[in-house]
């Protein structure tokens, strides 16, 4: 689980941990991982710190290598991890576009052809990806980001189609408006609340622990016959107008 020790992350964790699997939690930082570990044990669930930069293709070598050795399979990879940089077009250095890109798309696939070697060992896998409602709508001043996640959408679309023959399942989760900590300006803001209150179905903002059932069921055996979707949950701001 990448990005798994704060927000919407530790919430998959945590229910993840909950329905009985064992989440190797990876973060850039060792002690908010430490953290997400301790609080999954307080649930009565079990986890393990996995401390890496997933843009770092040697130390995923190396994380994969130890989870082959270790474990000896892998059944479910979720790829969380995603920055956002809000810039308009014309106010983006080069390198700040490769970046986000690099974080956003090249890495998950990366992640999702070591995890599908794994998967393909043992066969049969879970691949789920976090995507963002980014991926099939637009806005202005949001061209990097939107355009990192459309690519994350189809190539969850992709994957699916070249590893279902190996018992693989690859699905995507689309997040709309949550009040995570890192919103936590923006959530206070009476504003935004207001439009968001017009603009969404269920008119609120979405409470990270209501990311974690989509994610849950696309692990499941329940999803066993779903492949190559993308799920939005996000109070239904895309059919909302």
């Amino acid at each position: 689980m990448t990005g798994g020790n704060r927000g919407l992350g530790l919430e998959i964790v945590k229910a993840l941990a909950s329905a009985g699997a064992f989440v190797l939690i990876n973060g850039r930082n060792q002690e908010n991982l430490d953290r997400a570990v301790t609080a999954v044990k307080s649930l009565g669930g079990s986890a393990s710190p996995l401390q890496l930069d997933i843009t770092d293709e040697a130390a995923v070598e190396k994380a994969f290598n130890s989870i082959r050795e270790q474990y000896g399979r892998l059944d479910i990879l979720v790829n969380n991890v995603g920055m956002r940089d809000r810039r308009g077009l014309f106010k983006f250095e080069m390198d700040a576009v490769r970046h986000l890109v690099e974080t956003d798309l090249i890495a998950p696939f990366n992640l999702c052809r070591k995890a599908a070697q794994l998967m393909i060992e043992n066969g049969e896998g879970r691949i789920i990806n976090i995507t963002s409602i980014a991926g099939s709508i637009a806005g202005a001043g949001d061209a990097a980001y939107t355009a990192a996640k459309g690519g994350l959408e189809a190539l969850t679309r992709a994957l699916a189609a070249e590893l279902g023959t190996y018992g693989i399942t690859v699905n995507g989760v689309a997040p709309g408006f949550f009040a995570t900590e890192s919103n936590a300006d923006i959530v206070a803001d009476r504003e935004i609340a207001a439009w968001l209150q017009k603009r969404t179905s269920l008119g609120r903002w979405g409470e990270p622990k209501e990311i974690a059932g989509a994610v849950i069921f696309f692990a499941s055996t329940a999803a066993s016959y779903v492949t190559g979707q993308v799920l939005a949950v996000d109070g239904g701001y895309l059919t909302h107008f």
